[in-house]
């Protein structure tokens, strides 16, 4: 019986973003553009509009050694991401930004995240590279271990 829950559990947790629909992709026009619709989807913990920007051979570098390589991984990363807080996940935070720095289609840029919840801000960086007006790859100091909770 434990190992028919636990099977059962594993199927339960499974259902992630492999089982959502992934959206049509959605071009901007430059690189400012696709990082305001990133920051704005975030924001509003909207899942589609996230993977709206990502193509299918999209990479993302995480501290750790942590890499998310193609949609459907960065579509496991973001459905994680769009959890509530008390779950894991982002939702609540507002990621607003402070500085950036566009080389190309490369924007560099660092960022606060504040809630209520929080003890205090969380600052971070991250350097998003666009091409052809989608997300292809992102570099982030983002750790939510290292977010202080009140």
């Amino acid at each position: 019986m434990k190992r028919k829950l636990f099977v059962c559990a594993l199927a339960i947790a499974a259902v992630t973003a492999q089982d959502k629909k992934f959206p049509e992709l959605k071009r901007q026009p430059n690189a400012a553009a696709v990082v305001k619709e990133h920051l704005a989807a975030i924001n509003a913990c909207d899942w589609n509009r996230l993977m709206a920007q990502y193509p299918a051979d999209v990479e993302i570098f995480y501290p750790d050694g942590v890499h998310a390589k193609g949609r459907a991984a960065v579509g496991e990363k973001f459905a994680q991401a769009v959890k509530p807080f008390s779950q894991g996940g982002v939702c609540g935070l507002k990621f607003t930004v402070e500085a950036t720095q566009v080389v190309g289609d490369t924007l560099n840029m660092q960022w606060r995240a504040e809630a209520p919840f929080l003890a205090e801000p969380y600052h971070g960086a991250d350097a998003y590279e666009t091409k052809n007006g989608l997300m292809q790859a992102q570099v982030t100091t983002f750790k939510i271990s290292d977010i202080k909770p009140k």
